[in-house]
């Protein structure tokens, strides 16, 4: 029971909040309330929509599934169980009758692999197509801001909408419930969205993820796709929802902002819901791990890696298990078949064996340990080409002449034994050399020289915008490469890549984001290019499948360049680290690891100082 003291202290807060309605002030059109909360923030309906209404393929999506649960927890309660789940999407069932339970101060990162519904269960928790109790507020980031006028720093502080449904629903459990665990946490919301400490907080989140103080006063209509990701998630961030769910949120960030967030999400204190391919980022944050396997939620308690460790004992003694129970049962059948019309006897026993095998069947047998399908990715060979494969020499590279310089003075060359990975903030230009390298852009000044008879494979963010959505991965293949006559070995090279059965003839349209990279790895693979130049190409991909591009790669013959904000896969395949900073290029002398632990020592003294 609460003491004297905290009775107080809640009713001072109950009506702090009741005088702050009463209050409420106007937005910048002079009418209470704004439209804000409805446009970005977290919807009456939980979901963070970022616009009036769904986009026609969310509505799509929505409309093509269907859940059924039943609420299992305390309607008043901050954890949140649901039984008998199931899910299905375009009639496939993606869950049957499992068990969704998240817990207040857990953080949970939810697994498994490509195609099996992780985005689903998201969209559908955001949506409440799940029964999640009204006061458990949600919000689900699923795109960047839209372009408006207002600053960035405008969009992550709006939260007049926000701080209304807070005081209601605060009203609300107060008259049910006066010492309920959740309005003493309402209470604490509507203190963090205090207009006094606003400002400093915002710009602190939004210093974190890359702004600059000039950033922060720039319109929304003048940033790019990413940048407005960016200030979407600092509003997640500010909001500090009681639900918080994040697909990926780490996809249109660079190495330094990747390590501040991971620093910032392992503090969070109600209910972390987040799906990351990287392994690293998962270790950082999540204290549980939800893994969907064969239709069912499995709980692990720990980070990722102490996931892999209890898997694997529990998996070991499943199968011990299993085994054991088969031998038994082989043991019984063949004494039943022996001596079960013999003597007397030997009847009754071999009558006594198929009573006791009856009773194991009836109690229920072990399952068969059953593996995640493993794939394995394949570069073909490409040849040799004699070096120097490209020169740079004397570059220099800016967008116009009244931009500042990307690079000075940069020379260096590649060949097909070269294994980089390119690291640097956003700006830097990481992804501008690979443009200048492929060709796409051409120097200001100086020269990039390449054998005549070099192919380069390019994967970069939007390499899935060039898909034909309404044909199959099997048709698009067959129409790029006309030469393969044959279906059966097309649907071979399609099947190196993950895709198999269905999913190579459904329309590309109904594959999931990692599906729809892998038909963009086996186009580009089979290309066959002397280097590869990887702009982020684990986005959107499950763990299992980056494991996969990592063995290929270092399989493959040819040289590779890579831009990513995953430290496993670089550590797993570059032999150099270059990092691309104030207009030059430098090597890095230690591993990835290090310059991590270099990137969180540099974020510490810019938090202390800003």
């Amino acid at each position: 029971m609460p003491s004297d003291l905290a009775k107080k202290k809640a009713a001072k807060k109950k009506e702090a909040a009741k005088s702050r309605s009463r209050t409420k002030k106007p937005d910048e059109n002079g009418e209470g309330g704004g439209a804000e909360g409805q446009e970005d923030g977290a919807a009456s309906n939980g979901v963070e929509s970022l616009g009036k209404e769904l986009d026609a393929f969310e509505l799509e999506k929505t409309n093509a599934r269907a859940v059924t649960g039943v609420l299992a927890s305390h309607p008043n309660s901050t954890d949140v169980h649901v039984a008998s789940l199931s899910l299905t999407f375009h009639g496939q069932e993606l869950m049957s009758d499992t068990s969704l339970e998240l817990n207040s101060g857990r953080r949970y990162g939810l697994i498994g692999l490509n195609g099996t519904g992780k985005s689903m269960l998201l969209s559908a928790i955001g949506h409440r197509e799940i029964p999640i109790p009204e006061h458990i507020d949600i919000y689900h980031l699923t795109r960047e801001m839209p372009p408006s006028e207002k600053t960035a720093l405008q969009c992550v502080m709006e939260v007049d909408e926000q701080r209304i449904k807070l005081e209601k629903e605060a009203e609300r459990l107060a008259a049910e419930d006066s010492e309920c665990e959740k309005l003493m946490d309402l209470y604490e919301r509507l203190e963090e969205l205090d207009a006094d400490k606003a400002q400093v907080r915002a710009s602190r989140i939004l210093h974190g993820l890359g702004f600059t103080p000039a950033m922060m006063q720039k319109k929304m209509k003048d940033f790019s796709g990413g940048w407005r990701m960016r200030v979407a998630l600092s509003r997640a961030l500010y909001l500090k929802p009681f639900m918080l769910l994040l697909d990926e949120p780490t996809n249109h960030l660079d190495l330094e902002a990747c390590v501040w967030l991971e620093e910032e999400l392992a503090q969070f204190k109600r209910i972390l819901v987040l799906i990351s391919h990287s392994q690293d980022f998962l270790n950082g944050v999540c204290t549980n791990i939800m893994h969907l396997h064969q239709r069912k939620l499995k709980y692990y308690t720990g980070n990722y890696d102490q996931y892999v460790k209890t898997r694997q004992e529990l998996e070991e003694h499943q199968m011990k298990r299993f085994n054991w129970e088969q031998d038994q049962i082989s043991h019984m059948k063949n004494y039943i078949a022996r001596f079960g019309h013999g003597s007397a006897k030997l009847a009754r026993q071999a009558q006594s064996k198929e009573k006791t095998l009856q009773k194991m069947v009836a109690s229920g047998l072990t399952e068969k340990v059953v593996d995640d399908k493993t794939l394995s990715f394949y570069f073909p060979s490409c040849g040799k080409i004699p070096p120097p494969v490209i020169m740079v020499q004397n570059v220099n590279f800016r967008y116009s002449d009244d931009t500042p310089y990307i690079y000075k003075n940069l020379e260096f060359g590649i060949d097909l034994d070269s294994r980089v990975a390119l690291v640097g903030p956003n700006g830097a230009g990481k992804s501008t050399l690979l443009k200048l390298l492929y060709g796409e852009l051409r120097p200001s000044d100086g020269m990039i020289r390449k054998n005549s008879h070099v192919k380069i494979g390019r994967y970069h963010q939007h390499l899935t915008e060039q898909l034909e959505l309404d044909l199959s991965p099997l048709e698009y293949m067959m129409k790029c490469y006309p030469a393969i006559k044959e279906k059966e070995e097309m649907r071979k090279i399609i099947g190196r890549y993950g895709l198999t059965g269905k999913q190579q003839v459904s329309p590309i349209r109904n594959l999931s984001d990692g599906q729809k990279c892998r038909v963009c790895f086996a186009w580009l693979a089979w290309q066959n290019p002397h280097l590869l130049f990887l702009d982020e190409p684990t986005n959107h991909l499950d763990i299992e499948t980056i494991d996969a591009l990592g063995d290929a790669i270092n399989e493959y013959d040819g040289g590779m360049m890579l831009v990513s904000h995953d430290f496993r896969l670089i550590s797993q395949v570059a032999q150099e680290i270059w990092v691309c900073e104030n207009q030059t290029i430098t090597k890095w002398n230690r591993d990835i690891l290090a310059y991590k632990e270099n990137l969180k020592s540099k974020i510490a003294k810019q938090m202390h100082d800003f």
